[in-house]
């Protein structure tokens, strides 16, 4: 595969480290300085300073980064700045560029962002999901794009009914890979990109890269630059991490608790399940807290209104399940409460970094009943830290720290333990049950 242009690297080739310079000493065109300037964004992040000026010169490449890193702008402002430098007569059903991702929240919010990163180009996107009628997407692909946003499913059933051309791509994105695989859209991918011409610019972001991503990576990119702002393991140093050791039936309780002793800012809540979801924010809303579900059942109206109402602040806690938070980009978050601990270690840090965003601070609290223990085991092996223990709430667990039970059923909706064994008694995790090593919390309150 050839790409538009490249330049003579090793494949998949680490640059290191570079010293962030502001906006301006980035050679992107002037409206889109311009732009930058009207919205105050003077200092680029380091997914950003890193990845534009390889991606300007027409490299493919991957980019390792947590959401809230500020990767959308990372590929955004090139491929506007690559479009404008060349401009073309638009094509009924071909845009040039394409950006596959995998939620409709995160497609509209990358729509928003090259709405203003571009207000003041020539340029014309439009963004296409699942959920809603196909009528205005196919208009919008008939009047002829520049830029298409997109999730796998739309695009695939679009592009079979003759209404989606895919032979103008000249640079494509694949955003948020491995959420693509957690949640099932490997083949869906493969089927776009077996579809792309040869002759393009391709980069692919994700948080972390298991094996199938990999793979993958191999076969969309051409002497790619690696782009690694952080480890995926880490987690963000304003945050202040507590668990609290919990039975099941007391976990509602202990989240009125928490929700009482932090009474400022916005909750996210994570449920693994939908059913958890909805039941849970019920449950709040009865006990007087204002609180909504969004998950994939949700209609996207709904979605989108529980999104307004929790950024507006209507609606203070947000109840998610891991696939629908995806796409959540909302400032304020100051606490992030794992309500179910995850199967997947990973999970654990995509979710507390919805909060402590743009240099603020905020709180991870997760519950842990014992049979998530050995999940909680594997988060810390993660991390390579210990996760303070909060041992002074009202509802402690009734079953030793030292039991390990086995991990919850597929029924609900858990997947494989992370450790093994019904004992801890080594390893990095210990402090969180109850071992030695570890420093104790006290309370969720913010500060110190």
């Amino acid at each position: 595969m050839n790409t538009l242009p490249t330049l003579p690297l090793s494949a998949a080739s680490t640059i290191p480290p570079a010293a962030e310079s502001a906006f301006a000493g980035l050679a992107l065109a002037e409206p889109i300085q311009r732009a930058l300037a009207e919205k105050n964004y003077v200092q680029p992040s380091p997914i950003q300073a890193r990845a534009i000026p390889h991606l300007l010169e027409g490299r493919d490449l991957i980019g390792l980064a947590q959401t809230g890193t500020g990767k959308t702008a990372a590929f955004a402002l090139p491929i506007l700045h690559r479009l404008q430098a060349r401009p073309q007569a638009r094509v009924p059903r071909a845009p040039r560029a394409l950006i596959l991702t995998p939620t409709r929240e995160l497609a509209i919010q990358i729509g928003d962002n090259f709405t203003a990163y571009g207000r003041h180009l020539r340029l014309k996107h439009a963004v296409i999901f699942g959920g809603v009628g196909q009528g205005a997407q196919d208009q919008a692909l008939r009047s002829g794009l520049d830029i298409l946003i997109a999730t796998p499913g739309r695009l695939l059933d679009l592009a079979q009914q003759g209404l989606m051309k895919f032979s103008a791509v000249e640079i494509f994105v694949l955003d948020e890979a491995d959420r693509m695989l957690d949640m099932g859209f490997v083949h869906d991918v493969k089927k776009v990109l077996a579809q792309l011409p040869p002759r393009r610019q391709s980069l692919l972001f994700s948080a972390t890269m298991p094996e199938a991503i990999q793979e993958l990576a191999a076969g969309l990119l051409h002497q790619p630059v690696r782009v690694e702002v952080a480890p995926v393991s880490s987690t963000a140093e304003r945050i202040r991490q507590e668990v609290c050791h919990v039975d099941r039936e007391n976990k509602l309780r202990l989240l009125l608790h928490v929700l009482e002793e932090n009474p400022r800012g916005l909750v996210l809540v994570f449920s693994r399940t939908k059913h958890g979801a909805n039941k849970l924010a019920e449950q709040l809303s009865k006990n007087g807290v204002p609180a909504e579900a969004i998950h994939g059942n949700k209609s996207q109206g709904a979605r989108q209104r529980a999104l307004e109402g929790f950024r507006s602040g209507s609606i203070r806690v947000l109840v998610a399940t891991d696939i629908a938070a995806r796409g959540i980009d909302v400032k304020g978050i100051s606490l992030v409460v794992n309500h179910d601990i995850p199967n997947e270690p990973e999970t654990y840090v995509h979710r507390i970094g919805r909060t402590a965003r743009a240099g603020a601070e905020g709180v991870a609290v997760a519950f842990c009943e014992p049979e998530e223990r050995s999940w909680l085991r594997g988060i810390q092996r993660l991390i390579r830290q210990d996760i303070p223990v909060r041992e002074d709430h009202p509802f402690p667990t009734s079953v030793p720290l030292h039991i390990v039970p086995p991990a919850p059923p597929i029924g609900r909706g858990a997947g494989r333990p992370m450790g093994g064994g019904r004992r801890l008694g080594d390893g990095r995790g210990r402090s969180a049950f109850g071992g030695p090593g570890g420093r104790r919390s006290g309370g969720f309150r913010r500060g110190r």
